[in-house]
Order: C-alpha cells, then structure tokens, then sequence
C-alpha cells in the first residue's frame, strides 16, 4: 500500500517551511551533496554563515515528486527563506555573490 497522499506530502511540505526559516531541499545533505548543483547552492550558503535546514529529496521521494507542484519550481536544489521560494542553485550563488540574499537570512534568522 502507497504511503503518498498528495495532500499529506503537500501538508509536510508546508509543515518543513513554516518550521524553518531558511531551508534547502536538495539533493544530498550539506556534508555530501549528490549533485552538482546542490553543492553550489549549499558551498554559497556556508560561505554567508548563517544556519539553514535541509531535506535530501533522495530520501523523500515522494517530497521530490511533490515539491515542485507546491513551489512552481521543477528542479532541485530548491531555497526557501520564511517560506517563500528563492530559486535554485545559479539564484543562490548570484545572490550571495552579489549581497543581495545576506539581507534576507538575516531577517529570517531574528524571527
């Protein structure tokens, strides 16, 4: 019998964000990212400092079937800051590269 209820995935997914200001759902986890991508968004958000969760997507498969649906966003690795989508990898290495996202965790981390 399936686990995957779209609604209950959906209801995790927004559980993850409400309870996190500032999380990742990536391929890997941070110490051994999967994919490329993933490790360019998590060596660009290390180099800010600042804390952030995360979610393997290749352990949640059905997350990683789901979350795309949610965030309108088909790819992974996937930031989100106080719940809202950022983008993927290139968006959070331009961001950190420029400043522009510094401001936003920062905000994130006085909640």
């Amino acid at each position: 019998m399936s686990t995957d209820n779209p609604s209950s995935t959906e209801a995790i997914i927004r559980d993850q964000l409400a309870q996190n200001p500032v999380i990742l759902y990536m391929k890997g986890t941070p110490d051994a990212p999967e994919c490329g991508y993933s490790g360019a968004a998590v060596a660009a958000l290390k180099q800010t400092g600042k804390p952030f969760a995360f979610v393997n997507v290749l352990q949640s498969p059905f997350i990683r079937e789901r979350l795309p649906r949610v965030s309108n966003w088909p790819t992974f690795p996937q930031l989100f800051v106080k719940g809202e989508l950022i983008g993927g990898s290139d968006i959070i290495v331009a961001m950190v590269g420029d400043g522009s996202l510094m401001p936003m965790l920062e905000e994130a981390e006085a909640v």
